[in-house]
């Protein structure tokens, strides 16, 4: 397997791993995966076990879908067109070995402020006191690049010292050249936040680019922490 912190050579290149790498990932997101906890508050979370990888991005970018996309499913994680509608931490358990934990959207304006407040609230004791929590992967939308509110959970995820990983997505939907130009433009921005690994990932749920490589960049997470 190549080294899971690598990344790319060149925009817009896929990063590689062996056909080892790519086939345990298939094998370890082909086991059942299924909703175990929702909580929406700290003190409804669940008791610490597998270790965990969460979900960040802004309402819309496909979260989801990506959830889905990774583990084969259509419906696992619920997908809605009304920004905000996942309103509390879902937990997945993948095979007995991983838990896939799906963050409430941030960045949408039409969710009341008090709702913004608790959810905040909500993810930074998280974040600061989850023991399990092995990376945040922040998804951020390859058409637009790092927003405001992007940038404010990357500030929190270095406050809290949570090693974080940026995916890029809807990757079908961006040409050549605009690639050529967006994955610099964020790996720039990455520079100035010490939790986060330098390069980022490239995916799309709808065309699958990607998917493989996250899979296995993942499972290597789960085996190795």
């Amino acid at each position: 397997m190549t080294d899971p912190q690598a990344g790319p050579a060149q925009p817009g290149e896929t990063k590689a791993y062996s056909a080892a790498a790519i086939e345990a990932g298939r094998l370890l997101f082909a086991q059942e995966c299924h909703f175990t906890w929702g909580a929406a508050a700290l003190d409804g979370l669940p008791p610490a076990g597998l270790p965990e990888i969460a979900f960040a991005g802004r309402s819309n970018v496909g979260k989801s879908s990506l959830v889905n996309a990774l583990t084969g499913r259509k419906t696992l994680a619920r997908t809605s067109h009304t920004p905000g509608r996942t309103q509390q931490l879902n937990f997945f358990d993948l095979g007995g070995r991983l838990a896939l934990v799906d963050l409430p959207g941030y960045g949408y304006a039409k969710v009341s402020k008090s709702l913004v407040a608790s959810w905040t609230e909500t993810l930074k004791g998280y974040l600061r006191g989850r023991v399990t929590l092995r990376r945040a992967l922040v998804l951020v939308d390859g058409r637009h690049g790092i927003k405001d509110s992007d940038g404010d959970i990357l500030k929190l995820l270095d406050d809290t010292a949570v090693a974080t990983q940026v995916v890029l997505t809807k990757m079908d939907k961006v040409g050549k050249g605009e690639r050529e130009r967006r994955i610099p433009e964020v790996e720039a921005v990455l520079k100035a936040h010490p939790a986060a690994f330098p390069h980022v990932l490239l995916t799309s749920s709808d065309s699958g680019e990607g998917i493989p490589e996250l899979r296995a960049f993942l499972t290597d997470i789960a085996q190795h922490g």
